[in-house]
């Protein structure tokens, strides 16, 4: 199908539905098209506030730190037109039942349902801003 579309797109959640945030530093990625690619999702879960080991789920180091892999392998995407975290802002999700962490809320936002910023904001914040800088330099 892809050969069909205008760009490609696909969702992406290494580090949380699969692989560890340090398989981010093998993943290759082959695009056969020459066209635009999206990620249009990834991301991972973290409860603000919640602080702890980068390599333990569900707090703000862990998202950080796969924020932080995720957008260096985005990097090495050749052909990469843009990205999308899921999500800007925890919301309910009445299938998020961990007590104490979820709590019928979807947790992948970098702003807690509370308007605070995480870590992980500040990781996308400056990818970004790298981003900007570069696309104005060429």
């Amino acid at each position: 199908m892809n050969e069909y579309v205008d760009i490609v797109s696909f969702n992406q959640y290494l580090g949380w539905y699969r692989g560890t945030n340090e398989s981010c530093k093998d993943m290759q990625w082959v695009i056969p098209y020459n066209k635009p690619v999206i990620v249009s999702e990834f991301g991972g879960e973290a409860l603000q506030g919640l602080h702890g080991d980068k390599k333990e789920r569900w707090n703000e180091e862990y998202q950080e730190e796969l924020y932080i892999q995720n957008t260096q392998m985005f990097n090495r995407i050749e052909g990469l037109a843009g990205v999308s975290p899921w999500i800007l802002v925890d919301f309910r999700s009445p299938r998020r039942q961990l007590p104490n962490i979820q709590d019928f809320f979807n947790r992948k936002g970098l702003i807690s349902s509370n308007g605070i910023k995480k870590k992980a904001f500040y990781v996308m914040k400056d990818w970004y801003a790298q981003k900007e800088k570069e696309y104005k330099n060429n």
